[in-house]
């Protein structure tokens, strides 16, 4: 009797005859069920994939949330009236337009009726074609440049910018701005030019000056007047027997004559010491004849701030430079 196979024969449901031949119908995700492969198995393996999409999800939820709390307790809120604040993270070439603006002001700064036609000239190198190279002025008048820096440059995006001058015209401080675009490796001046105030006048608030020191400033009046006439002189081996150990300082090689020590401020301490020195200095020259004080040598008074150290009962210059402290206060 021959045995029977344990194989089940019997209709198969249609899920299992996917991906054979004759089969090829897709499940719920889209996917071929596999012969063999229970349909439940498959969604599972979505229901999986489900939560990590959810969880992935609720990060980002919460991050945009934790970033919003944070914006608002540091005041990381939008400006009520937007303005030309410079942008850092634009490629506004801030070197080049200064210094294109710096040539555009010594044309512009300067006018007069007998060059108006070589102004104009000039002029239409820097602006966009077409445009009037008068440039608003009506040829009247006299505009003398003595001499002009950047003050501030102003970018606004990429392409635009405000480029600040400081210019010193027709004998008084003034202030030009001066509107950059800038594209494809070239600029041109964009717009009219605005006449600005000089920075105003302040006062300076005097700053406390306590004790001086007497014995110090005793001792320091009567060594530092070699060390000034060294310093004026630029001798570098003269120089150095007034310098602190390690001290390296260039003097002014000859460019002014020792006068006078005038005054010394030293305040109390112990052998290293913040001082003030105030010197005369004589400029090379004489006043010629025929004006007044002729035949006399010109004269300056400046402060410097020096730092002094004691060693071996004298006191050595660690360093100087040019003293804060106000004009007239001793």
């Amino acid at each position: 009797m021959a045995r029977r196979s344990t194989v089940d024969r019997r209709p198969q449901p249609a899920e299992y005859r996917a991906g054979f031949p004759g089969g090829g119908d897709l499940g719920p995700e889209g996917v071929t069920a596999s012969a063999g492969v229970p349909r439940h198995w498959r969604g599972a393996g979505g229901r999986w994939l489900v939560w990590v999409v959810r969880i992935i999800i609720w990060a980002v939820v919460l991050l945009i949330g934790y970033r919003g709390v944070t914006a608002i307790v540091q005041g990381e809120t939008s400006p009520a009236r937007p303005g030309p604040a410079v942008s850092h993270g634009t490629s506004f070439p801030v070197s080049l337009a200064s210094a294109y603006a710096l040539q555009f002001g010594q044309v512009y700064l300067t006018a007069s009726p007998a060059t108006a036609a070589r102004r104009a000239g000039a002029l239409a190198a820097f602006l966009p074609p077409g445009t009037d190279t008068r440039l608003g002025w009506n040829g009247g008048g006299t505009l003398q440049l003595g001499a002009e820096q950047v003050a501030g440059v102003r970018v606004q995006d990429a392409h635009h910018a405000v480029v600040t001058l400081l210019a010193r015209v027709n004998g008084h401080l003034m202030e030009l701005g001066v509107p950059i675009y800038a594209a494809r490796g070239g600029m041109v001046v964009s717009g009219e030019p605005a006449w600005l105030p000089a920075p105003k006048r302040i006062s300076v608030p005097s700053s406390s000056v306590g004790t001086s020191d007497s014995v110090t400033q005793s001792a320091l009046m009567s060594q530092l007047p070699a060390f000034f006439q060294a310093y004026a002189s630029g001798n570098s081996v003269t120089l150095g027997r007034f310098l602190a150990p390690g001290t390296r300082l260039r003097g002014l090689r000859g460019q002014l004559t020792f006068g006078s020590l005038n005054s010394v401020t030293v305040p109390a301490g112990g052998d290293t010491r913040h001082i003030t020195a105030t010197v005369t200095w004589q400029v090379p020259g004489q006043v010629p004849l025929g004006e007044p004080g002729a035949g006399s040598r010109g004269t300056l008074q400046m402060s410097y701030a020096l730092t002094v150290t004691k060693h071996n009962g004298s006191w050595y210059v660690r360093e100087i430079s040019p003293s804060p402290q106000p004009i007239g206060q001793p």
